[in-house]
């Protein structure tokens, strides 16, 4: 959130989590440039209030307490889920059910009606999801503001066979050190439909990340779409035209339906100029055969294979794995020239198979499964 002017002071990172404090005078705005701009997170939440909380009764009070009347419009259905760790509280079904009548006794006593009365909610008119964290006894009341995960670009409708979540497809762009225009290519040569690549030429050009979306922070009256279509066009004014005519970005597949869906989702991210895919086999883009097709003697392999459990057996992706290290890497695990080589797989099974401990290896997820990228990048000198 730095390169859109947040403070570094006013970010916190704990847990998973990232927390950014924001002034109140103008707190709907930020909420909109946050959803817009973040690239990693699945969504956005703001903080309705906190306290601490080690009994059943103790919860109820808390939540009751707080100003839901201000953030529940009118007849708004009201949607509750939450988690605990490391808290006394840890009955999760149970806290959502105290949750939901505390805010249902807080609304009622706001708008008059009886203290144990009811609320008129339909969803057709609109709804709120209320999200509680419970960490260490302390409960935070959160609303989300994003609705659909923030993985969901927009550009991506197209169902492939075992899609990579754009969010995961942007850090793997950044920890594999990538720069764009520079002096070396990306290549993807496991495309599929295209994520990776798509990701990275939307970096390279500054283009927001949820541009293309809708929020659900539009439908709350309080935020509504006259934010986000600031936050747009702010957005906008802050894109870039591409450093040169020459592509740096390049992927191919050797499933041609899923190269044609690519080429459909880079049409709809607008990086298709970018962006050269072909239908080909992984294994015959060699460093001399790659060094041809893209116009540089320098490639940064960044991509994810099909692994076993995903796609085919253990034993199939293993040989996969395999192959992709003789075409681009020396029998002592270093690169071969002009080469380097980042591969996402489950743990760390590339390296197993390879029998190659990685240069450098970052823990990730991959929807629920723990994955591992692994960054081949030293040379045999």
């Amino acid at each position: 959130m730095e390169h859109i002017g947040y403070q570094k002071e006013n970010i916190r990172v704990t847990d998973g989590n990232v927390e950014l404090t924001v002034p109140d005078d103008d707190w709907e705005m930020d909420v909109a440039r946050v959803n817009m701009w973040a690239a990693r997170a699945e969504r956005v939440l703001f903080e309705v209030g906190s306290f601490k909380a080690e009994t059943f009764e103790s919860f109820f009070d808390g939540c009751r307490e707080l100003p839901w009347n201000d953030y529940i419009p009118k007849d708004y259905a009201v949607i509750v889920n939450g988690s605990s760790r490391k808290s006394k509280l840890y009955g999760i079904s149970a806290c959502q059910s105290l949750a939901k009548k505390a805010i249902v006794r807080s609304l009622c006593a706001a708008r008059g009606l009886k203290e144990d009365g009811i609320i008129s909610e339909n969803r057709n008119i609109g709804e709120v999801k209320v999200v509680f964290s419970i960490v260490e006894n302390t409960v935070h009341m959160l609303i989300d503001t994003s609705g659909d995960g923030l993985h969901k670009r927009g550009y991506r409708p197209l169902t492939h066979e075992a899609p990579i979540r754009e969010t995961l497809a942007n850090g793997m762009v950044s920890l594999s050190r990538f720069r764009p225009f520079g002096y070396e290519a990306l290549v993807d040569p496991f495309c599929g439909s295209g994520t990776i690549l798509i990701e990275a030429a939307r970096m390279s050009l500054n283009i927001a990340p949820g541009r293309d979306r809708h929020f659900s922070f539009e439908d709350l009256p309080y935020i509504g779409s006259y934010a986000r279509d600031k936050a747009r066009e702010e957005a906008l004014s802050l894109e870039a035209s591409p450093k040169t005519d020459k592509k740096y970005f390049f992927g191919s597949d050797i499933d041609s339906k899923a190269v044609a869906n690519a080429r459909e989702n880079a049409s709809r991210a607008g990086v298709s100029d970018l962006i050269d895919f072909s239908v080909a086999d992984a294994f015959t883009r060699t460093p001399q055969a790659l060094a041809c097709i893209t116009g540089t003697d320098r490639q940064l392999i960044l991509t994810n294979p099909p692994y076993g459990g995903r796609l085919m057996t253990p034993e199939e992706a293993d040989e996969i794995y395999r192959e992709i290290a003789s075409t681009w890497l020396l029998r002592d695990g270093t690169c071969k020239k002009g080469i380097r080589l980042s591969v996402i797989s489950p743990d760390d099974t590339f390296e197993r198979a390879i029998g190659h401990k990685a240069d450098k290896r970052t823990k990730l997820y991959n929807g629920n499964i723990k994955c591992q990228l692994n960054n081949y990048f030293k040379f045999n000198k």
